[in-house]
């Protein structure tokens, strides 16, 4: 589902997801219809439904690519990094650019829990799919860093993350940003 019978993306599948991504980030998922996203994306109804059975298919389609953009920042910083505890900060400075950003409104996956309150629903599958990868991937980092209880470490960290990203949204975003790479620096400085 995607692709054409060439292999190719579909251009429309395409417009969809990020014609979501842009409207449901900015106005929030229960806020937009269905017919919204279709007249924005300028598609046809049976377009949209060719690719996505219902909303939440278009729902966890969006999440998914933002899932998929996070794996491909975490990995790039692991690449350019000296060194975990670096690659680390420049995941920390890569959030203290987004929520700085203009139009940040938080974290796509604690919005998408917020507005699906039902852990089972399969909405709320992909964020904790999210969720245990990203806590996975930081306790990999910390672990390399040589931190003594690594598991622990990763979660004070992902719990300062989303602090931040509702502190990014709230308040002044360049102080958030430069409170969580301070904290991010404690909590895993005082392992070593």
């Amino acid at each position: 589902m995607g692709t054409s019978t060439t292999g190719r993306r579909s251009a429309a599948r395409e417009r969809l997801l990020e014609t979501a991504g842009r409207v449901f980030y900015a106005r929030g998922i229960n806020g937009i219809s269905v017919d919204e996203v279709i007249v924005e994306a300028d598609v046809s109804r049976a377009t949209f439904y060719r690719y996505f059975p219902g909303k939440d298919d278009l729902v966890r389609a969006y999440l998914q690519e933002e899932d998929r953009s996070i794996r491909a920042r975490v990995g790039e910083a692991a690449r350019t990094a000296e060194d975990p505890a670096d690659a680390l900060r420049l995941l920390v400075v890569g959030l203290e650019g987004q929520i700085c950003g203009p139009g940040f409104r938080g974290c796509p996956f604690i919005n998408a829990a917020a507005e699906y309150p039902d852990s089972a629903h399969p909405v709320r599958e992909v964020v904790a799919e999210h969720r245990t990868w990203f806590i996975n991937a930081v306790t990999e980092l910390v672990r390399a860093i040589g931190h003594p209880n690594p598991e622990r470490a990763a979660r004070a960290v992902v719990m300062l993350r989303d602090g931040a990203m509702v502190g990014g949204y709230l308040d002044d975003p360049k102080a958030t940003g430069d409170s969580l790479a301070l904290a991010v620096d404690a909590v895993v400085g005082n392992g070593r």
